[in-house]
């Protein structure tokens, strides 16, 4: 997942405005993989969002599946993150002229029809390239099940980390050698804030607060609620399960910290960014993406998991980039295979993929001797087993409705328009609204 600058999130919020023209450019996709019989070759398409740090690491990798498969005539298309990257696959699928892989979202699956505007792995196929469902961590790969049938494979997940500067955190006491001490528990964290603060003499916590299509609030509230072990949605994704009293209690302590100046009140992404990056703060929460911006920046920083704050499983809100196959009309065996091939080559070459933050979905990477060697990338590998994704809503998931609207809502608690209550209370009206909206993709039903 490339960094969300607003600059790049802009586009979500209109993601029912798009559908025409977006649908107008889908009819124009070329019908069929591309022709190689003069060459021998098998074509092979594959559509991806992936920009910024992203793209590069991505294009490392598909230059290399080229090299070791000469035999493949691989077309890899970028398009423009967010809704209209989703809207464009969705028409390109609803059309049969879609390609044959394309990078998904996972949370964002059960809202994509299965079935419609994707078609399932074949398990044999899947077998055949080496891709074993007892390689991937069991949450994450039941996410791809719909109905018992394989819709996608997971190649990562990107959750929310804390940053923290060393330097700062070593005169404040926090260091256990290299790396951050374990902190549990609220008082704790909040211990640890006032001890960085007293070290930089500024709000030690800093975090995207405001700005357009606003996500980091959500994302947070989300990590932080997750370890209550409440759920925003019911298990199918079609009703409201917010709890009051465990939402209350997370959107209270985040109020409290910013109010006793240990969470910047104002700063929209660029800036959380940048303040970070000159050193002026100790922490920041943020998604696992950053870690390039952060390296060339040149600061004293490392990453670890989000503390467990508010329960005994730390666990942290997040989303994972997989594969999946378009709908067409008609599959090629050949073409399949190939498509096959990309995705396990993918998968368990995916430690120049890891450079990036994001944290491997193919385990054996997670002892790969390379991977280890990524500092502070492979620290916090573990959080694997503990990601909480979004319920599984058609407007949910990355550059989603429900993340942009809860964001805004989260926002103004930070921001100080809002009590903790008044935000509980409008969270759960959009909620409420979202549910009761039919998902706009073309051919699939809410």
């Amino acid at each position: 997942m490339q960094s969300p600058h607003p600059s790049r999130r802009r586009v979500l919020a209109g993601s029912l405005s798009t559908l025409a023209t977006v649908g107008a450019l889908a009819s124009t996709a070329s019908c069929a993989a591309p022709s190689a019989a003069a060459s021998g070759r098998t074509g092979l398409r594959f559509w991806h969002l992936f920009g910024g740090g992203d793209g590069v690491n991505m294009q490392t990798m598909l230059d290399a599946f080229r090299t070791a498969h000469p035999d493949i005539d691989l077309e890899a298309t970028t398009l423009q993150w967010g809704a209209p990257y989703y809207t464009k696959l969705g028409m390109a699928g609803a059309g049969g002229r879609a390609p044959e892989v394309a990078a998904l979202h996972m949370a964002r699956l059960a809202g994509f029809g299965p079935g419609r505007l994707l078609d399932p792995f074949d398990p044999d196929l899947l077998a055949e390239a080496g891709i074993r469902p007892a390689d991937f961590p069991e949450d994450l790969w039941r996410r791809g099940d719909i109905g018992g049938r394989q819709y996608a494979v997971p190649l990562d997940t990107h959750p929310v980390v804390l940053y923290y500067q060393t330097d700062i955190c070593r005169k404040a006491g926090l260091m256990d050698g290299k790396r951050l001490k374990p902190i549990k528990g609220t008082a704790e964290f909040t211990e640890a804030l006032r001890a960085a603060k007293k070290v930089t003499g500024t709000a030690p916590l800093v975090t995207e607060t405001l700005g357009p299509d606003c996500i980091t609030p959500w994302r947070l509230f989300s990590t932080f609620y997750s370890q209550t072990n409440g759920t925003v949605l019911t298990p199918d994704g079609k009703g409201l399960a917010l709890d009051d009293a465990k939402a209350l209690r997370v959107l209270e302590y985040m109020a409290a910290l910013v109010d006793e100046g240990l969470w910047r009140r104002r700063a929209d992404y660029g800036a959380a960014v940048g303040i970070f990056n000159q050193g002026r703060t100790a922490f920041q929460l943020n998604g696992d993406w950053e870690v390039t911006t952060f390296r060339t920046g040149g600061i004293p920083f490392s990453m670890a998991r989000v503390p467990a704050l508010f329960g005994r499983r730390a666990t942290t809100q997040a989303d994972s980039h997989a594969f999946v196959l378009p709908h067409q009309r008609g599959r090629d065996i050949e073409t399949d295979r190939a498509a096959y091939a990309f995705v396990a080559w993918m998968l368990k070459n995916s430690v120049e993929w890891a450079a990036g933050g994001h944290v491997p979905a193919y385990r054996p990477i997670l002892s790969d001797p390379a991977y280890l060697a990524l500092d502070p990338q492979s620290a916090y590998r573990d959080v694997i087993d503990d990601v909480v994704l979004d319920e599984p809503a058609w407007f949910a998931g990355s550059a989603s409705r429900m993340w942009i609207e809860l964001g805004e809502v989260f926002s103004t608690l930070l921001t100080g328009s809002r009590s903790p209550r008044q935000a509980l209370s409008e969270a759960k009206h959009r909620l409420g609204l979202l549910l009761g909206t039919r998902n706009p993709l073309p051919g699939v039903a809410s």
